[in-house]
């Protein structure tokens, strides 16, 4: 166990050992969020395809599979946005008082990695709060939001996620959050995605310009799929 604490008391001390752990908890969330994007673009199939979904979701391994996924989820982000901040500042304070005053070949969303990192916990926070947890609102409790189904020729009364999605972003601060947060994610992801190629070895100085594209297009796709919800519903999807 000592030898176990010891090796990962050395990787996190090390700037090459955060770099990793930047590295590999970026390619799980980048893989998690082309999953959860084409889950969520369900919305726009309808009701039945999208509440059909979350019950999946949320009947993995008898309902412990999704708890055990965010709770992995929430580590692999705290992971990347500590290990982040200790790179940054690390860096910061390892360069010459005249070299801090100039930023030399670092993109807007490179420089700000550490404040779209700390949003996006925050935001991450927030979207448990609001539709996991369903603190200050009453998802749980109205049967606006049970829905009757047939289960395998028995009745089945479900959560109907899509119509809490659909309440949910027609409430104005959590869509303008939602937007915002998705804003940042996908600055972040401009830079970050061809930052993990680097880390991990796989960026090679004919591949630099092919990569930057690559990472560009996925925040762009990204970006565009998440927004598209919050959009559609502000001007009025799901409306009666």
């Amino acid at each position: 166990m000592n030898a176990i604490i010891a090796s990962l008391t050395a990787i996190w001390t090390s700037s090459i050992g955060k770099k990793l752990i930047v590295a590999i908890t970026g390619a799980f969330l980048v893989l998690f969020l082309a999953g959860h994007l084409v889950g969520n673009l369900l919305v726009f199939v309808g009701r039945e395809a999208f509440n059909d979904y979350a019950y999946f979701l949320h009947h993995m391994i008898h309902g412990a599979g999704i708890w055990l996924f965010r709770a992995f989820m929430l580590t692999a982000l705290a992971l990347h946005v500590a290990a982040t901040i200790s790179l940054t500042l690390q860096n910061r304070a390892a360069r010459m008082p005249y070299e801090c005053q100039t930023v030399i070949q670092a993109t807007l969303s490179s420089r700000n990695m550490i404040w779209s990192g700390l949003t996006l916990l925050a935001f991450f926070i927030y979207h448990m709060l609001h539709f996991t947890m369903r603190v200050g609102n009453e998802y749980d409790t109205l049967a606006r939001y049970k829905e009757t189904v047939m289960l395998n020729g028995e009745k089945l009364v479900r959560h109907d996620a899509w119509q809490m999605t659909i309440d949910g972003f027609n409430w104005l601060p959590a869509n303008f959050f939602y937007i915002l947060a998705m804003t940042l994610l996908c600055s972040h992801l401009s830079h970050g995605v061809a930052s993990i190629f680097q880390t991990l070895g796989l960026r090679f100085k004919k591949s630099e310009g092919v990569l930057r594209c690559v990472s560009l297009g996925y925040a762009w796709v990204i970006w565009l799929g998440f927004i598209s919800i919050p959009i559609a519903i502000l001007f009025g999807f799901g409306k009666a």
